[in-house]
């Protein structure tokens, strides 16, 4: 069999250096897909597609021939609003089974801090005081999980592993069902799905539809003093909403991962509130060897003219 040409890729990020985090990775997987900095591209006309995280404004300009854009992460609503993406090009986007498993991780964990009271046996501990807490039947609780692409299913996967009652708003019908799930479809899911929850967590992609979906009225219909864990996009919460619930008791507290700034600024009030546990977006990450393989497999069918099975719906959002 011949050997297949190689095809020529370029990282954009303005942020990060992508050749240090996956380079390694890359030239292990495969020799024909080559990936260089843009500093090390002699003909940007050769360049067919890129691996993006957050590139800078004027980051496609120099590449009239891309074909594809590839962000590294699960995604993409950045890059779809980048000014500069060739409107022609396939977007896609990193599958990794292991994110969506840390991200499971880190949502049951949230859920378990507050169900469980560790925030307050930690305060008693350090008073030495032996303070046994109550416990109620996981079944009992009630936990709403908005979003059931491959994060949202590894989530709910996850609450329902140690025993919690789920109810998922999807866009539309599962392709599977889990016992002990209710899933909820169509225009006003969302809002059912929260109504007397105690705990929501937020696995939504960020579309026109979602934007600030976090807000005072979805609040208003958890269960008193509910908790949420915002693991989805910065964009989809309404701060002041959140501010509001908590002074009111409507929410006791929230986890934070993802914000509409990034990193958060230090002079944000945020920092100082003690309802709120703040993480630096790290709910979960692309594990180099996945995202090399990925890239790869994209890449090459780009080149064969093959379906790309990473692509994602440029209308839908994902």
């Amino acid at each position: 069999m011949p050997a297949q040409s190689p095809i020529l890729g370029v990282y954009l990020s303005a942020t990060a250096d992508l050749d240090a985090l996956y380079g390694a990775a890359l030239r292990q997987c495969a020799s024909d897909v080559l990936l260089r900095r843009p500093d090390q591209i002699d003909r940007p006309e050769d360049v067919r597609f890129a691996i993006c995280w957050e590139p800078g404004e004027g980051a496609f300009a120099p590449y009239p021939n891309l074909e594809l854009a590839m962000s590294v992460a699960a995604g993409v609503d950045a890059l779809l609003a980048h000014p500069g993406l060739p409107g022609a090009a396939v977007v896609a986007r990193v599958r990794d089974p292991h994110q969506a498993e840390l991200m499971a991780g880190y949502a049951v964990h949230e859920v378990l801090h507050y169900e469980r009271g560790f925030a307050e046996m930690a305060r008693n501990a350090a008073k030495a005081r032996w303070l046994p807490l109550r416990m109620r039947a996981p079944g009992s609780v009630q936990v709403a999980v908005l979003g059931h692409g491959t994060m949202g299913r590894a989530v709910v996967t996850g609450l329902r592993a140690v025993g919690f009652s789920v109810r998922v708003a999807c866009r539309g019908e599962p392709a599977e069902r889990l016992p002990g799930v209710s899933y909820l479809s169509g225009p006003g899911a969302v809002a059912r799905a929260a109504e007397g929850a105690q705990y929501l967590v937020n696995v939504l992609p960020l579309t026109a539809e979602t934007v600030n979906v976090l807000d005072a009225a979805l609040f208003a219909r958890l269960a008193p003093a509910a908790s949420l864990v915002q693991i989805g996009r910065g964009e989809h919460l309404v701060e002041t909403d959140l501010e509001a619930a908590l002074d009111s008791g409507q929410l006791a507290a929230a986890t934070l991962d993802v914000f509409r700034e990034e990193p958060l600024p230090p002079e944000h009030r945020f920092w100082q509130d003690a309802r709120l546990r703040i993480t630096p977006h790290v709910a979960s990450d692309s594990l180099p060897e996945v995202v090399a393989e990925q890239v790869v497999e994209t890449a090459r069918a780009l080149r064969d003219g093959r379906p790309m099975s990473c692509a994602v719906d440029r209308v839908r959002g994902y």
